[in-house]
Order: structure tokens, then sequence, then C-alpha cells
């Protein structure tokens, strides 16, 4: 029988949750707690206070939902909330607030998420109605404490989740008035991904002898960092599957293996990339050893070109022909991040690890830059344009290779048949058509918008409680406020989208954001930059190298 880390004394059943949350989370797919969880989760079903630091991404989400639904009474139908978790950002309440339901559904949990930018009628239906667990921005919660429509005199437990943002946001006097409307008795609850002294001056004033845990960054040591090609790109949670899809398109791995942080994610993530046309496996706890077994001996066959994950069931991986790393969301801990990446670049072979990060979970990356020493390059989502022209590169590698290897003589009637009715070109362009169109065809997709960036979403939302946040985020310039600049230099010279963005912003000090459109063709290169700013671009550009090359840059002629 395989072992099952729910059910081990080391794995979610040791630290001691009940049977409803247990099950919850094997109906997710959780494994095995993370560092923050293992650590985090024991103090506070014990009822102690606690101040933890730890970034986006380690699982402190479960670290403080598990507890504080432990000792949730089911069915209860008293109107106030027994929990009150505190964050800074709109998406984060929508975030946590998903995360407690799906935690506490066995339970009957009823939620609610409170941030500003949302009708305020619908929040208030649902408090008469009777919540046990109140998710929002401090701005919005301190509306209904006024309003009153929201009464905090049942709390047993309060989260202070990225507290450092709250305070950066300005929202610290609307903390201390929310927590003086809850019980003094009550559960207090900090995380932080940093902690200035204006956090711990929190903690001294709100918290009774809390239990401290630093999630630990010990350094990697000269030499155990693999020389990997290490990327990152920022994608909104929803846009992730599509975003993976488009990545392996450009990049087409010999061998790669995908790694999701739960059962259900690998499952989903799966199903899209067969859907997609890739020959992908997925392989987690939930599977027999035998299973496993067959998974791992197919895709060393070379018969599977993914293989979708879980960290539990890669342990011990060792497959030799492995050339990409995908991290489907950032790595629960850095020291993951060094374990996974670990399986590509042996040897002296290339490798490369991609990262999928949402623009929040950029703090994640610094702290595994600091561990490993390595930089990890922000990368620009490829576009339609960019994967139409891969498309048509593969069409064309493959026609060389025909031309080179293969036997064509036999096909030279055909070939005399239509010479004496068409032009050999036409012929030869008709022939790649159909090539091409047997290999997929051209791109049918629509564009994956880019994220906003968090500092706008906070500008938007600090100190607006019920107007809807500004959009805002990384876009292609407008064509009204933008003009293309013509790069000598294409596609022969091995010329990639990320080339051209990484040169100009490197030379010119332009922001990747205000780059738009890039068109690359067999010679040349059309590029889109803010109207203002071409001529400094131009004159950035007249001695920097792309790829080993000095090229001419100047604005588009008109006529092209």
């Amino acid at each position: 029988m395989q072992h099952d880390p729910l059910e081990s004394e080391t794995g979610f059943a040791g630290l001691g949750l009940r049977a409803e949350l247990l099950r919850a989370l094997t109906t997710l797919g959780y494994e095995e707690p993370t560092p923050i969880q293992q650590e985090a989760i024991p103090p506070l079903v014990a009822g102690n206070d606690l101040v933890g630091q730890a970034a986006t991404g380690t699982g402190k989400t479960a670290a403080f939902a598990l507890p504080l639904l432990q000792t949730l009474t089911p069915a209860r139908r008293d109107a106030g909330p027994v929990a009150l978790v505190l964050v800074p950002t709109r998406e984060l309440a929508e975030q946590v607030s998903q995360a407690v339901h799906r935690y506490g559904r066995d339970l009957g949990v009823r939620v609610l998420p409170v941030y500003g930018g949302q009708p305020i009628g619908r929040q208030l239906q649902a408090l008469s109605r009777g919540v046990d667990v109140v998710v929002g921005t401090p701005g919005r919660v301190l509306d209904h404490i006024e309003r009153g429509t929201l009464k905090l005199g049942d709390i047993r437990t309060v989260v202070l989740d990225e507290a450092d943002e709250m305070l950066d946001m300005g929202f610290a006097e609307d903390i201390e008035a929310i927590l003086a409307e809850t019980p003094d008795t009550r559960q207090t609850v900090l995380f932080s991904a940093t902690m200035p002294p204006r956090i711990d001056s929190i903690a001294r004033r709100h918290l009774r002898e809390p239990v401290r845990i630093t999630m630990g960054r010990k350094g990697v040591e000269p030499g155990e960092m693999p020389l990997v090609r290490q990327s990152a790109y920022l994608v909104a949670r929803p846009h992730r599957a599509a975003a993976l899809g488009r990545i392996l398109d450009v990049e087409a791995p010999t061998s790669a293996i995908v790694f999701c942080r739960t059962r259900e994610e690998v499952d989903q993530v799966t199903e899209t990339l067969n859907g997609r046309g890739y020959r992908a496996e997925a392989l987690h706890g939930g599977m027999s050893q035998d299973q496993r077994d067959r998974v791992m001996n197919r895709l060393r066959a070379g018969t599977t070109e993914l293989l979708v994950a879980t960290d539990v069931a890669a342990r011990g991986l060792d497959v030799e022909q492995l050339t990409h790393v995908i991290n489907f969301n950032v790595p629960a801990a850095p020291e993951s991040y060094v374990h996974r990446i670990g399986r590509v670049g042996r040897a002296g072979r290339e490798g490369s690890a991609i990262t999928l990060a949402e623009p929040r979970e950029q703090r994640m990356l610094k702290a595994i830059e600091r561990l490993t020493g390595q930089r990890i390059t922000l990368e620009k989502l490829p576009t339609v344009t960019d994967l139409r022209a891969r498309r048509l590169e593969l069409t064309r590698t493959s026609l060389q290779a025909s031309i080179e290897n293969d036997d064509l003589e036999k096909f030279r009637v055909v070939l005399d048949s239509l010479t004496g009715e068409f032009d050999v070109e036409d012929i030869a362009l008709a022939a790649i058509k159909l090539l091409h169109e047997a290999a997929g065809g051209d791109v049918d997709e629509d564009e994956i918008p880019a994220p906003a960036p968090p500092s706008e979403s906070r500008r938007a939302q600090g100190r607006d409680r019920d107007r809807d946040p500004r959009q805002g985020g990384r876009g292609r310039p407008s064509n009204a406020g933008a003009t293309r600049l013509f790069f000598g230099i294409g596609r022969r010279a091995g010329v990639r989208p990320q080339d051209l963005v990484g040169a100009i912003a490197g030379e010119s000090g332009l922001n990747v954001r205000e780059i738009g459109a890039i068109q690359i063709t067999d010679r040349f290169s059309l590029v889109e930059v803010p109207e203002p700013a071409a001529d400094m671009v131009i004159n950035a550009m007249q001695q920097a190298m792309i790829r080993g090359r000095r090229a001419a840059v100047r604005r588009e002629r008109s006529g092209r």
C-alpha cells in the first residue's frame, strides 16, 4: 500500500487537525505541509498568538486558515463572525476567502470577503444573514464597523496577513481602530514578509507572548547551483495555464518537468497540456507505485514529453534527458526551487528553469535570488506574433531537415507534372503551406493580458474604500502614442523578442512595460515604443550589440 503523507505523523494528520479538514486537504490534493505550515499550525491550534515572517507563496494562507477553522462549530446560526482576516488588497481578500471556503467546506463555513469596489449592499445582506469568517481590507472593514453592520464582539481569532504591505498603504490607524473593537481574549496572528520596527511595535502592543517563526534562508554553497538559464514570467492567476502552453510552444523542450503544488493542480494542468497537443503525464501521491513506474518508463523512453508533478512525487527523480524545469507557480520555499532546478543543467548540459509568478510574488523571486546568488531574468510573455513566428520557424526547420536527409527523388514525378502549368516558386509555397497546416498552422489565440503591477493595485486601493480600483498594468502603447522603430537585424541572426526587449531596456533605460508589439522577419525587426522616447532609444542603440552584432536603428519608413 502506498504511503500517504496525510496519514503519517509527519503529514497534516501529525499537526492535530480535525478529520473534516484532513478530508478537504485530501480532496484538494495537498500532499504534505510546507515549512511554514509545519511550524505555524501546531502553536496556532494550541491557541498561541504568533508572529510569522514568511513571503507570499510559502503556503501561509493554509497555515492560519486551518487553525482558525479547527475550532469552528458546524452549523452555527448566530450572526457574529468568530474570525477576522485583514489583508492589503481586494485580490488577496478574494484569494484568502476562496481558500478558507475550500478548506472548511465539510464544516459548512460561511466566509465573506469585504473590500472597496464591490457593491456594499451585497456585503450588508451577507452580514445580516450571519457569517463565520470575514476576510477584508482594513478600509472597508472599518466602514462596516462604523455603520454598525459588522460586530466583532464574538471574534476569537484576528489575522493580520501581509502586515508590512498594509502599513505601507497607510492602514496603520485603521488596523488600530479595528483591533480596539475585538475582545482582549482574542488570538492574534501576524504574518509579514519583512519585520521593520513598526511591525515589531504592533506585535508588542497587540500580541500576548507570541510564538515567533522566521522561515530561514540558508545560503547555497558555491558550486551547488547548476548552470541553468533561469527566467520568470509575470502572469495573472487566471491566465497561468494559457501562459504555460504559450511558453512551451516557444521553448519546444525535448523533455520537461512542470511542478505544481497540489494533486488537483497536477491533474488540471496535465489535461490542459494534452488538449493543446502535448504528450503530458501526471505524477502525484494519489497514484499507485505501478502507475508511477509506468509514467517514468514512458518519460525515459521518450514517448512522453512533459511530466507534471508535485514535489513529493518527484523526489529522487533522475531523468538524464531533461532540458527544462518549469514552476507552474513560485515554490513554497526557496530551498525547493534549488532542488527542482538541480534536475537540469547536469554534467555540463544546458538547461532552463522557468517560473510563472503573479506580480505580488516578486518578493519571493527576490528571496530565491538572495539564496542562490543568481539572477532570475524577468521575461516578456510571448505574443501571438511571437508564436506564429516560432511555428513558421519550425516549418522551415522541418523542410531543411527533409532536404538534407530524405530521399526526395520519388516525388519528382509530381513536381514535373506541375511545372508545366505552374511556377516552381508557387509550387514550393503551396507545399510549405500544406506542411505548415499539417503541423498545426497559424495560431488562433487571444493575447494574454499583462497583469497589473502590485504598486498600481495598491495605490488604487489604499485609501479608496468604495470606488472601483484604478485600472493599470503593463500593456502595449496605443497606436496614437507609439511609433515603430526599424532594427536591421532579424531571424537569420537568431534574434528573439526577448533579445530586442533586453537590449532596448538595458541601453536606453526604457521600462520594459512601455515596449509594445514586436515583429521579426528574416532580415529586420520592427519594435513599437512610445513616440516621446523614440529618439532617445535610437541614440542609445547606435553602438549597442544585439546577439553579438551591431544593427542599424531608425524610425520605420512610411510605405514599408
